[in-house]
């Protein structure tokens, strides 16, 4: 066979190859979709449940393995200013946070701030495992420590002080007059000095809510940590044999 109609016959089968793609060629029109709803109807599939009971059955192992102990419970209701699982929370960030930042930074850290609604959990009385960790906070909360200056933090100090709900404090303590006025702010067992900046350490979610929140308006500045809230007070609980928590004086009020 000749060059020529060796060349012919490729250029009549490109030519139909290109006209067959143009035919079949289709276009979206529409878009549907069912909502199917996941519920005791669904029969597991023996296969995959065998395939993942391995993998389930070890991630149930280290979640339910015990930590530490609490001897009672831990409550976030059984305060008028400060709850034990309130304060336990503040008082993990501190432990944890302080040495972090003081490493990252070369800053000393000054108190913690939390929120009453971040706290997702009680602790009851008994064994303590991770689990309970993920309860107390489902979220992927990271710790930032934020620089307030002296007006900054007597807005923080107003906020607490006529908040509806009790927030969590470390670090610092707030007394009130038997009429709910501010009688005395101390941090790290120093009055409140409104002429230098403080560190509070907080949950970045607060941060990013900003004015919203009602804990920060102005900020000098943020240092994000890189560190889960959650992996702070797993790592807490691996470190103490019990959890002491109570309601104490951090916050009070006088009669």
């Amino acid at each position: 066979m000749s060059n020529l109609k060796i060349k012919q016959i490729v250029i009549f089968l490109t030519f139909c190859a290109i006209c067959s793609c143009r035919q079949g060629s289709s276009e979206l029109s529409e878009i549907g979709a069912n909502q199917i709803s996941i519920d005791s109807t669904l029969t597991p599939v023996d296969s995959i449940s065998a395939f993942v009971a391995p993998f389930k059955n070890r991630i149930n192992e280290v979640l339910d393995s015990s930590l530490a102990y609490a001897p009672k419970d831990l409550l976030l209701d059984d305060g008028k200013r400060n709850t034990s699982m309130g304060n336990l929370m503040a008082d993990i960030i501190l432990e944890e946070t302080r040495p972090l930042f003081k490493k990252q930074t070369g800053m000393d850290m000054d108190f913690v701030v939390l929120n009453r609604g971040g706290i997702r959990s009680i602790i009851s009385a008994g064994n303590v495992s991770a689990r309970n960790g993920f309860e107390v906070m489902p979220f992927e909360n990271y710790i930032s420590v934020v620089e307030l200056d002296g007006m900054a933090m007597r807005k923080l100090i107003s906020f607490l002080v006529n908040a509806s709900r009790v927030h969590p404090i470390a670090g610092m303590q707030i007394v009130l007059d038997k009429h709910g006025d501010l009688l005395s702010v101390n941090i790290n067992g120093s009055p409140f000095d409104e002429n230098r900046n403080y560190y509070v350490a907080t949950s970045d979610y607060l941060i990013q809510g900003g004015p919203s929140i009602g804990f920060f308006d102005k900020m000098v500045s943020v240092h994000d940590t890189g560190y889960l809230v959650r992996n702070a007070i797993i790592d807490y609980f691996k470190k103490v044999d019990t959890l002491e928590a109570k309601v104490d004086n951090r916050f009070i009020q006088l009669n």
